[in-house]
């Protein structure tokens, strides 16, 4: 079962500000004055024996809330509303991105959210053509999906014989280089230009069909174009499961069994 980590993080958060503010409002008036002596006097120096002593200790669950939240605070927040990262586990977007990738996802390119609901609350942008996009799985609404965007919504999107159309024109693809098993080639949707993979002799056929994007969602695709569970096969993402957009590679780490390399380091294109 997968950890529904942005949860816990809201919940910890929740829990433990709400212990701080009830310490300060109620539970820290309280110990001080159990702790003051009736009838204080004034000393000498102009205080008052209470404010001579030493605050009682504070419980442990106060003391680690108030610790723990202004952390837990200030990673709700940069993880919700500004970068959040995540790891590749796939191959479905190479060449672009290998398996062992850690990327960083901008969270605020496409709108603010609440953080685990994903309702927009400041329109800011919407995904453009081209975009590497994060998403929730439109099958289970939870798992974490990465593809390229490649259909707007009211676009009508055909893949025949390992080719796209867009609105009944052909996007224009270049031949690089032959890479057994797969080809590369260069693909331009505009204003992104980017690499992808078609596997050498496989059939036609897979994944080929016409669609029209509704209003509000958005038409994906894997760059590993013969190796993808896109929306070829399970449909459009809708607007409310989009995550954010991938602009950076900041980190490959393929396996606990293998050293950490940053040779990758750059730009998502």
């Amino acid at each position: 079962m997968d950890i529904d980590f942005p949860l816990i993080l809201v919940v910890l958060t929740f829990a433990t500000g709400l212990v701080w503010l009830a310490d300060r409002l109620f539970l820290r008036p309280r110990r001080l004055s159990a702790a003051q002596p009736s009838g204080a006097v004034a000393s000498g120096t102009g205080q008052t024996q209470a404010e001579t002593l030493e605050e009682p200790k504070e419980p442990y669950l106060v003391d680690l809330s108030r610790s723990f939240f202004p952390v837990l605070l200030v990673v709700l927040v940069l993880r919700s509303f500004l970068v959040e990262p995540f790891q590749i586990p796939s191959g479905s977007m190479l060449p672009t991105l290998e398996v062992g990738d850690f990327i960083l996802v901008n969270k605020f390119a496409y709108g603010l959210r609440l953080p685990v609901a994903g309702t927009k609350i400041v329109d800011i942008g919407d995904p453009e053509r081209g975009d590497v996009m994060v998403f929730k799985y439109p099958k289970d609404g939870e798992t974490n999906y990465i593809k390229r965007v490649v259909g707007l919504p009211g676009d009508q999107v055909r893949y025949q014989n390992k080719t796209l159309f867009i609105n009944g024109e052909q996007v224009d693809t270049e031949f690089v280089a032959s890479l057994p098993p797969v080809e590369l080639h260069r693909e331009d949707l505009g204003d992104t230009e980017h690499e992808i993979f078609l596997t050498m002799g496989q059939f036609s056929g897979v994944g080929e069909g016409e669609w029209v994007v509704p209003e509000g969602e958005y038409f994906v695709m894997g760059d590993n174009r013969d190796n993808s569970n896109d929306s070829r096969f399970w449909g459009t993402v809708p607007d409310q499961l989009v995550v954010g957009r991938a602009f950076a590679i900041w980190m490959h780490w393929e396996s606990l069994t293998s050293l950490p390399s940053f040779g990758r380091v750059g730009t998502i294109e």
